[in-house]
């Protein structure tokens, strides 16, 4: 009897060995932080500087209480809130934040948790939104100065985080926006005065096209008129020429330059195919036709009805 009771009894406290090794020991992670609780009082703070490794630490069983909190950079989505800006416009601006826990004993004496630590985050954020945007016109906070206007946010969010042991890591509005009433206004409001410009430019591009034809018509004339005018020049320069060759010409052969001008006048007057010419064959018009050098024959001796006889050529 005695030798199973003693094996039972060896059992139990084994066990209760093993249970209060297991409850004197916790394990910090890599990005954890610790405090040690001894009746809600604090006695340590692991893993907070890099000084503390993270690893496997003792504690007083049934008595210490170990809280863990992240040491990574931690999330933070505002809601979509509406603000009212210098120049009063209303404007719904959607932030986020990134923080995180750099001193684990204040951040469990302000907040105590990450939901109450986001709650009064997001009210510090909010509050700083509506006070910085509220000096700021719509240009400034969409274009302008949008940087500079987060910068004195994260800023001054900082400052109220700090109390919670929190840092700042960074702070940026991810969409600011009109309402989606104020959007169908403006939207017919662009489009009204880009339809103005529009027409404005189409007004100003069919003046310049009416100048710019206007002064090509008038370039026009004026070239042609000059063409012209110079061509009539030329014209009368050429005449003035040939006349002038022709009667140096007439003075030097005035034989060969009768018998040019007749065949000139015969090429003219005999061509095609219907000409009628009704004149007499003896007249001068055909001397060359019976005396190649051109001499008038004696009208002498011919009776009266051959000197007024008539003959017709045709072709």
């Amino acid at each position: 009897m005695n030798n199973p009771a003693l094996r039972t009894g060896a059992l139990i406290a084994a066990a209760a060995v093993v249970i209060l090794l297991y409850a004197s020991v916790f394990t910090v992670g890599q990005m954890q932080q610790a405090l040690v609780l001894q009746f809600g009082r604090v006695r340590a703070v692991l893993n907070q500087t890099g000084t503390d490794r993270p690893g496997l630490y003792f504690k007083v069983p049934f008595i210490d209480n170990v809280v863990l909190f992240d040491k990574r950079v931690l999330d933070l989505d505002l809601p979509v809130q509406t603000l009212l800006t210098a120049d009063r416009q209303n404007l719904e601006v959607d932030a986020f934040a990134r923080y995180r826990i750099i001193d684990p004993l204040k951040f469990y004496q302000s907040a105590n948790n990450i939901l109450r630590a986001n709650t009064l985050l997001a009210s510090f954020t909010n509050s700083s939104l509506r006070n910085v945007l509220a000096r700021s016109t719509r240009d400034a906070i969409v274009r302008t100065q949008r940087s500079d206007l987060m910068n004195q946010i994260q800023g001054d969010v900082n400052r109220q985080a700090k109390e919670l042991g929190i840092e700042i890591v960074d702070l940026r509005m991810t969409r600011v926006d009109l309402p989606a009433q104020n959007s169908t206004a403006v939207y017919r409001r662009m489009t009204t005065e880009r339809n103005r410009e529009a027409a404005d430019i189409r007004a100003n591009g069919d003046q310049i096209a009416a100048t710019i034809k206007a002064k090509a018509d008038r370039d026009v004339t004026v070239l042609l008129s000059e063409a012209n005018q110079t061509a009539e020049t030329l014209r009368g320069q050429g005449d003035a020429d040939k006349n002038r060759i022709l009667a140096v010409a007439y003075g030097k052969d005035a034989d060969f330059f009768s018998f040019y001008r007749s065949m000139q006048a015969y090429e003219t007057g005999l061509k095609g195919s219907d000409t009628r010419l009704v004149i007499s064959p003896s007249s001068d018009f055909f001397r060359y036709f019976s005396d190649p050098q051109g001499r008038t024959p004696a009208t002498t001796g011919r009776t009266g009805a051959d000197a007024g006889a008539t003959g017709s050529v045709g072709r």
